[in-house]
């Protein structure tokens, strides 16, 4: 005997399905939780081998990552002297690259050079192949000229700005990321200033607390506190911590901590009031998203959950009258 359906498909075997899925899920959420690792073990280790190069005034340690980075080095040379023979290449266009690249984290300057000629060849690796496609064979006879040009406009268009919308999402994140930890930060800045320890020092600290929490934010002002004891302008490691974080509230914060070095005045009050009204801020931001949630849930709520809940009441009834009206 056959037993019940939902829309043609056997309910047995939708439910062994379903429990596949589901306890595939659950396996996954448990390794997840296994082999969570550390994420300020790697970025401190990248924080040392700073601090050692500028110790030493050298780039390696080894003859093996020499060699490694001489490597990378030639390739990017060969790049640059590429786009400079093909007069793509300006120096402005490599600044504002670098700063990206500072800005969402990626600390080789020299990838600069990759994310100009990615623009360059990127339209050519995937906009010449679609254009063939549209073109040159009969995939896309069937297309208005009108959605065939668009289609070739489009992938044009993305794969030349693939490389930047790359760099944008990861300064996005990163600085979302930041943002959410900077209060917290600031109070702990408040408290090791009035224990009356240094500002390089404070900022090591802060890093070393905030750490794991706040990954991003610790690393940022690590590799600060290991600028201010070895660059001979302190004022420098502030600006250069605005330049790596695209946020209003971290350059508020460099403004502050340059009129303090400048002039003098008290550290500890000024983080305080800038504390608050970061905070302030965030709860502004998270009022704001509890106001429009509302009409967000709207449409998920009649694509997705009301469809769900008319098929657990229904499906009952119309597995029943559909086995009766079979038999």
């Amino acid at each position: 005997m056959a037993g019940p359906t939902l829309l043609g498909v056997d309910v047995f075997t939708v439910a062994t399905i379903l429990s596949a899925i589901a306890a595939a899920a659950v396996i996954f959420a448990i390794y997840t939780a296994a082999t969570v690792r550390d994420p300020m073990t790697k970025r401190v280790k990248a924080l040392n081998d700073r601090r050692e190069q500028l110790k030493a005034g050298i780039t390696a340690s080894t003859s093996k990552r020499r060699a490694r980075l001489v490597q990378k080095n030639e390739a990017t040379d060969r790049i640059r002297a590429l786009l400079l023979s093909l007069k793509v290449l300006q120096e402005s266009q490599v600044k504002v690259a670098q700063t990206k690249l500072l800005q969402a984290g990626i600390r080789r300057k020299e990838w600069a050079v990759a994310v100009i000629f990615g623009r360059l060849v990127l339209p050519i690796l995937i906009g010449g192949p679609m254009l063939y496609l549209v073109y040159g064979t009969q995939a896309f006879a069937d297309w208005s000229p009108l959605k065939a040009y668009g289609l070739v406009a489009g992938s044009f268009i993305l794969s030349y700005k693939a490389p930047d919308l790359y760099l944008n999402n990861k300064i996005t994140k990163r600085s979302h990321a930041i943002r959410k930890g900077l209060p917290d930060a600031l109070d702990l800045l408040v408290i090791c200033a009035e224990a009356g320890l240094t500002v390089d020092a404070a900022f090591h600290r802060v890093a070393k607390e905030l750490g794991r929490a706040y990954p991003e934010l610790g690393e940022e002002f690590s590799l600060t506190a290991i600028e201010l004891g070895f660059l001979t302008d302190r004022r420098q490691a502030f600006e250069n911590l605005a330049l790596r974080i695209d946020l209003d509230a971290i350059r508020g914060v460099v403004t502050t901590m340059i009129q303090t070095e400048k002039y003098g005045t008290p550290l500890a009050s000024a983080l305080r009031v800038l504390s608050a009204e970061f905070r302030n801020e965030r709860m502004m931001r998270a009022e704001e998203k509890a106001a429009r949630l509302p009409a967000i849930m709207t449409i998920p709520l009649i694509l997705f959950i009301l469809p769900v809940l008319f098929i657990v009441i229904l499906g009952p009834a119309a597995c029943s009258i559909n086995d009766a009206l079979i038999r």
